[in-house]
């Protein structure tokens, strides 16, 4: 099983920056990276430089997001929902692309679930709980 650390996650997300302003051929995984790289131009002056943004602490600017945190968990709900697990977020985040009429904003609502379950779980020493973090993704496709 691949465990990537900080430093390779931020070296892989400058690297597909760099391949996509250089319209170098890019594996799959590059390919979905660089569409949600696309989406948030915001990140992109982050992304120009790997050996600055493996130095960088976002912990010291907390006023401003972490663009490969955010990114990864983009990579992460992309890759959950490819494969359904866990079972059922696949059809929660479509249903809520579709109420919210975009599938980068159900991201966002999946990327918000996901961190409290994640949060939850350190907190409680527990497992994540999949099940309640796809039951809290349904719940915001269904609100009113």
């Amino acid at each position: 099983m691949f465990n990537p650390t900080q430093a390779d996650v931020r070296r892989f997300l400058c690297g597909v920056h760099a391949k996509t302003a250089a319209q170098a051929p890019m594996e799959a995984i590059e390919t979905l990276a660089s569409l949600w790289i696309a989406e948030h131009p915001e990140y992109h002056a982050d992304l120009q430089d790997a050996d600055a943004a493996v130095a960088r602490n976002y912990d010291d600017t907390p006023e401003r997001s972490n663009p490969f945190l955010h990114l990864s968990m983009h990579l992460s709900v992309s890759e959950q929902c490819s494969i359904d697990q866990p079972r059922g977020i696949r059809q929660a985040v479509e249903l809520l692309a579709h109420r919210l009429d975009s599938l980068h904003d159900a991201h966002h609502v999946a990327m918000e679930c996901l961190g409290e379950m994640l949060w939850e779980s350190q907190r409680s020493g527990k497992p994540p709980d999949g099940e309640a973090y796809v039951e809290r993704v349904q719940r915001r496709a269904t609100r009113n």
